[in-house]
């Protein structure tokens, strides 16, 4: 079963959910670019286990933006959002984020939202302080060419790391205009990762079991943060699922979830 929905933040924002099975409530975040639709596939997945919520984050898909402060307190209001979406689902729910989707789920356990169980696919943050500049310089770039309404630049500047011609190819593709209809979202990612290095320190006021995952084929870097990002936990496990990339599959990641939010 499959119901749609909308649930409203703290500051009045409207926000877009799907609701899919039967089951406790399991929340899925999405990372840059997603919507819930993006999730569909996963949420579909775990459905027979769990009573799993999708949602679109602000900005993005059928929710709205809010309005008021500018981008640096877009954290506290993503905060805000997820806990209307977990109130939504009974109060309480376990949550699992995919990349930027991790760090906010992490950053509001750490805020005290009631999560019960808590799982973050590679949230790319960063373990070396040499990176903290570049994240900080690509950040300001990404706000002037929005500010100055080139959406496609900027998109392609978040995507810069893909090779050439395979960003040359989605430039042209369909998929193009809907990933640029989400490119003003993009600060509000670089905005959760913070300076862009593991906040260990806040990462140590999340007491929710935690799981963190990576692909086996990922970047190195994305690797050890996950196992960074594991280690400032402190009631945390790491695992690898192998052959993976930051573009998980669905059908390999649902089962390593479907235990971990199910085992005792």
């Amino acid at each position: 079963m499959e119901n749609r929905g909308t649930v409203t933040s703290g500051d009045g924002t409207l926000l877009a959910y799907e609701r899919r099975g039967e089951g406790p409530p399991l929340v899925l975040v999405s990372g840059a670019l997603g919507t819930r639709a993006s999730e569909a596939a996963l949420a579909g997945l775990l459905a027979p286990h769990f009573t799993t919520y999708t949602y679109d984050r602000r900005g993005r898909g059928d929710s709205g933006d809010g309005a008021g402060p500018p981008v640096r307190h877009a954290v506290e209001r993503e905060v805000d959002d997820l806990a209307a979406v977990i109130a939504t689902a009974g109060g309480g729910a376990a949550v699992h984020g995919t990349s930027s989707g991790g760090a906010l789920a992490l950053e509001a356990a750490a805020a005290g939202l009631p999560i019960t169980r808590l799982s973050v696919y590679e949230p790319p943050y960063d373990t070396d302080p040499a990176a903290r500049d570049g994240f900080t310089e690509r950040a300001q770039r990404l706000g002037r060419l929005l500010a100055d309404g080139r959406r496609g630049d900027a998109l392609a500047l978040f995507l810069s790391d893909t090779p050439a011609a395979e960003l040359a190819g989605l430039r042209a593709s369909p998929q193009w205009p809907a990933l640029e209809a989400l490119a003003h979202t993009l600060p509000y990612d670089h905005a959760v990762l913070g300076d862009s290095l593991v906040p260990a320190a806040r990462l140590a006021a999340v007491t929710a079991r935690v799981l963190v995952i990576d692909g086996g084929a990922s970047p190195a870097w994305l690797r050890d943060t996950a196992r960074a990002v594991a280690h400032a936990l402190p009631n945390a496990r790491h695992s690898t699922l192998t052959g993976q990339t930051h573009a998980v599959t669905p059908q390999v990641l649902a089962p390593s979830l479907t235990a971990f939010f199910t085992a005792e």
